[in-house]
């Protein structure tokens, strides 16, 4: 079992009169056939895909006996309509051609690929001289993808036919044990595993018992085994061999490194778990991971610009500390070097702004800048980095809303994070918070525009002075008609005075 209390993943033909194959962790003993285990449940999905659409198969589960076919009892269904199956339920597929198709199936599930190869080379001939072009280009395609399935296999020297390679290495309390599997010169099984060591066992010891277990689960019958040491007791129809040159000493060197790996990888591992990290420090780490950084952001800040047909042009950074909004760090920006509406511009001056001052003032840069916005916005922002000489001390990322797609400086092709990440959705957080705080900015200086009168406009007259004389006067000319003694009851004789100067003036 794995860790996750699940079992390994295998490809199942099973036992019925036209057998489907599917995905599954569960070995029945019902005269199925279980192919694997395979380590990555991608692999295998892959291999499915490839299955599938070399030899279109059932996927139902209807009792297909030759007395049910007979009797009509079924009809096809939408998997043949759309080209995924071949109607056997009607008896559009005889058994036999069925059955041809399994075999093949099983040959590629073995990494017995001449075979399958040949059967595809024959139908396409067949098909060729019944002047069928359009399928035999079909299975030519289809041809195609198979071998260049075949040729992602990692292959060591055709000439090995099919090796075992088994290394081991104990480092304190843990012994590491990795497996390849290899058939007809290529690697077709790569398996590292961790054990805790209770007793005092020396590397031949583990490999005693490790050998048959890992050849029974992965259902190995290889006749050699490649090793790092001599174990003193193996099968006795598997010849050991431990190799000083040549190919096979350089699958073991290549079993050594994946221990190498694997070990990096578990410690790291292992140090994660004592610290007990957070669900923020958890976040930003597939953060790290997602984006690809060198150092876990820590300090995010995220830009964003609000406008509306050019007028009152603002822009807001929020700033994320630990995975948290840090609402104190807020800064809006009214956008001074234009005028009209330019989204380019106004993120160029806003970053150079931003941390031009920071500069100045000695202040630690951010881990991460997002900008909302995509090529064009990302390559503003760079701009302002560039001239400010900082683009290599920060990660930039530019976020597009249509498809929430991640763009890198420099780079033309967006990277998508998974929609049901954690690391996404922290982003679309920043993201969505420095938008909110944009429009909540921009309404209010809009506001104040609106509410801005001919009054606003003298000095010394605000907005609440306004206000008062407007609710007095009801109107800016019945304030003009009045004359200095009635505004004096309303601001004092100071400031009635200046209205009278202005009016009179104007």
């Amino acid at each position: 079992m794995l860790k996750d209390s699940t079992y390994y993943s295998y490809i199942c033909t099973n036992n019925e009169r036209s057998p489907r194959v599917f995905y599954t962790r569960q070995i029945t003993r019902d005269g199925s056939e279980d192919f694997g285990p395979y380590t990555s449940k991608w692999r295998s999905n892959i291999l499915l895909d490839l299955i599938r659409d070399l030899f279109p198969l059932r996927t139902c589960h209807l009792n297909l006996s030759q007395e049910n076919i007979e009797a009509g009892k079924y009809k096809v269904c939408l998997e043949y309509h759309i080209g995924n199956c071949e109607g056997p339920c009607e008896g559009m597929e005889s058994e036999e051609q069925y059955k041809d198709k399994i075999k093949q199936i099983k040959n590629i599930l073995r990494w017995n690929f001449k075979p399958v190869k040949d059967h595809l080379m024959g139908q396409i001939q067949f098909y060729a001289d019944q002047l069928n072009f359009e399928k035999a280009q079909e299975l030519k395609e289809k041809m195609i993808a198979f071998e260049d399935y075949q040729a992602k296999s990692t292959v060591v020297n055709p000439r090995i036919e099919n090796i075992d390679v088994f290394a081991v290495e104990i480092d304190g309390d843990f012994a590491f044990v990795n497996y390849i599997r290899v058939i007809r010169g290529a690697i077709i099984n790569s398996h590292t595993e961790e054990i805790k060591l209770k007793v005092d066992l020396t590397e031949a010891d583990i490999l005693e018992t490790t050998i048959p277990s890992f050849r029974d689960r992965f259902n190995s019958n290889a006749p050699e085994v490649l090793v790092t040491h001599t174990p003193e007791w193996v099968p006795e129809d598997v010849k050991i061999t431990r190799p000083q040159r040549g190919d096979k000493k350089s699958l073991i060197d290549l079993s050594i490194k994946n221990i190498k790996f694997f070990k990096l990888h578990f410690y790291e591992q292992q140090a994660k778990y004592l610290k007990k990290p957070t669900h923020s420090d958890r976040i930003l780490e597939t953060l790290k991971s997602d984006l690809n950084m060198k150092k876990i952001p820590y300090h995010i800040e995220c830009f964003d610009n609000s406008t509306m047909q050019g007028s009152n042009t603002v822009s807001t950074c929020v700033v994320f500390r630990n995975g948290k909004p840090a609402k104190s760090d807020y800064r809006h920006f009214i956008i001074k070097s234009i005028d009209g509406q330019d989204d380019f511009a106004s993120m160029k001056e806003v970053i150079h702004r931003r941390y031009k001052r920071m500069l100045d003032e000695g202040e630690a840069l951010p881990d991460l800048i997002i900008i909302d916005g995509g090529k064009g916005q990302l390559g503003a922002a760079m701009t302002s980095l560039r001239e400010l000489q900082i683009d290599d001390q920060v990660t930039v990322i530019g976020i597009a809303k249509r498809l929430e797609e991640i763009y890198y400086p420099g780079d033309p092709v967006p990277l998508y994070i998974n929609k049901k990440s954690e690391s996404l959705k922290l982003i679309q957080q920043a993201r969505n918070e420095a938008h909110r705080f944009a429009i909540n900015f921009h309404r209010k200086k809009r506001s104040q525009r609106v509410h801005q009168t001919e009054l606003t406009q003298i000095p010394g007259v605000g907005e609440k002075t306004s206000q008062k004389l407007l609710r007095a006067f009801k109107s800016v000319k019945n304030i003009r008609n009045a004359d200095k003694d009635e505004l004096a009851t309303i601001v004092g004789p100071a400031l009635a005075q200046k209205l009278e100067k202005h009016f009179r003036k104007n």
